[in-house]
């Protein structure tokens, strides 16, 4: 088998499982911030975590199909591995670097939900002479 094609099949076979692992992890715990935020419905919760997860898969399995390629010549074991640990390094640092965006995208959504809602504005006062409606309807 030719050395490169050998390094092509590593690199997915190592490659695509750790996407894997990164986005149940991702699924599994953000679900949890998302439970929270959307206590009052459940179903929202879960179809902004699986859309996240998605969009996660996407990007990561769009980034290792595009960096699978490599102009080296490869010929020895050796650079097999060198080429291996180049292309496995940068991967893992990107789904990272995603993993990290995800966390702080569910964090965000957390806060925001979270913070204090502003009060209301107060009401305009009436126009002297205006006539103006009762507060509640009438016995």
């Amino acid at each position: 088998m030719d050395p490169i094609v050998l390094a092509y099949a590593l690199y997915l076979l190592i490659s695509i499982p750790l996407t894997v692992l990164v986005a149940r992890t991702l699924s599994k715990h953000g679900r949890t911030f998302l439970a929270e935020v959307f206590a009052d419905s459940p179903g929202l919760a879960n179809a902004v975590n699986q859309l996240l997860v998605v969009g996660f898969y996407l990007i990561s399995l769009g980034f290792v199909t595009l960096f699978l390629t490599s102009g080296a010549d490869i010929t020895t074991a050796r650079e097999v591995f060198e080429m291996l640990s180049v292309k496995i390094g940068t991967v893992a640092l990107v789904l990272g670097v995603m993993h990290l965006f995800n966390v702080l995208v569910f964090n965000g959504i957390r806060r925001r939900h979270l913070a204090p809602k502003p009060a209301p504005a107060p009401l305009p006062l009436p126009y002297p002479g205006v006539p103006q409606a009762p507060p509640y309807p009438a016995p």
